[in-house]
């Protein structure tokens, strides 16, 4: 039997004395009782991950597979250390009964879209259980770690497709949003042209009149003895053949059939002044208080 050995940094070193448990040796070299004492094991000191796979249903009966990443150690002491090697033939089949115990204990009470949301507390009630058992047999629990919550193919479909439904939902009602802000603002401009239209109609209106009553006034006070019939007529003649002047003139405008004996001419001034004077002489509708 060897008289010495090396242990490996990260590691310490089982050494048993005829069969018993001696003592624990630390990384480098060691001498050990030769014919007596034999190194029988090692117990890494490294921090080591177990990834454990579980499956469980939710409270809303649907089946998830969980993927929980225990990170553990020794504690660091020769105890923890003599605990860790002879109290567990399998520390990671212990750690996976554990999860599984945890998991299907707590999941089952939670419906799937909370799962998602509450997957760090289910990582503290794991890791709360882990230590409470664990740390017995010399092993710490660094931290747990829920890294993967999988539902069934379909369900995750309908999960999807539950959300794209909402987000069209959503885009839908914004669209119509925009549409009826667009339809009003539409209808207030408009209203507001129609406003505008009839006030430069109204203003052109009464600049005729105010231009034909000037024309009338002046007309009088140069030539004696003309009334304003008279001289409504000979001016709304002239504007008449100005018209036709116009259009006589302008390229692009239609073929324009008109009576042109005496009889019509009559007839064309008599409409002309009755629709320029007419509506003139209405009063302005009343103001009601």
């Amino acid at each position: 039997m060897a008289c010495c050995i090396c242990i490996d940094q990260g590691t310490v070193g089982i050494v048993e004395n005829l069969g018993k448990f001696s003592k624990v040796v630390h990384p480098g070299f060691n001498m050990l009782t030769p014919c007596l004492e034999s190194q029988v094991g090692t117990v890494s000191t490294r921090v080591q991950q177990l990834d454990v796979t579980c499956e469980t249903k939710t409270l809303d009966n649907v089946f998830v597979q969980m993927v929980v990443s225990v990170q553990y150690t020794p504690m660091d002491t020769d105890q923890a250390k003599y605990d860790a090697y002879y109290k567990l033939t399998d520390p990671e089949q212990q750690m996976r009964a554990y999860v599984f115990d945890c998991v299907r204990s707590s999941v089952p009470k939670i419906i799937l879209d909370n799962v998602f949301e509450l997957k760090d507390t289910i990582a503290q009630e794991i890791k709360a259980s882990l230590m409470d058992s664990m740390n017995s047999f010399g092993y710490e629990i660094i931290e747990t770690l829920v890294t993967d919550i999988q539902p069934d193919y379909q369900v995750k479909c309908a999960m999807n497709e539950i959300n794209a439904n909402q987000r069209l939902r959503l885009a839908a009602q914004e669209k119509a949003e925009a549409q009826k802000m667009l339809q009003v603002k539409a209808a207030e401009a408009d209203a507001e042209s129609k406003y505008l239209a009839g006030l430069g109609i109204s203003r052109q209106r009464q600049a005729i009149v105010n231009g034909l009553r000037d024309s009338v006034n002046d007309f009088s006070s140069a030539v004696h003895g003309t009334t304003a019939s008279q001289i409504m007529d000979m001016m709304v003649l002239t504007q008449y053949f100005d018209m036709l002047s116009h259009v006589g003139k302008e390229g692009r405008s239609s073929t324009l059939v008109l009576a042109q004996n005496p009889g019509a001419m009559t007839d064309v001034a008599r409409q002309l002044k009755s629709g320029f004077i007419k509506p003139t002489m209405l009063s302005p509708p009343k103001q009601v208080m």
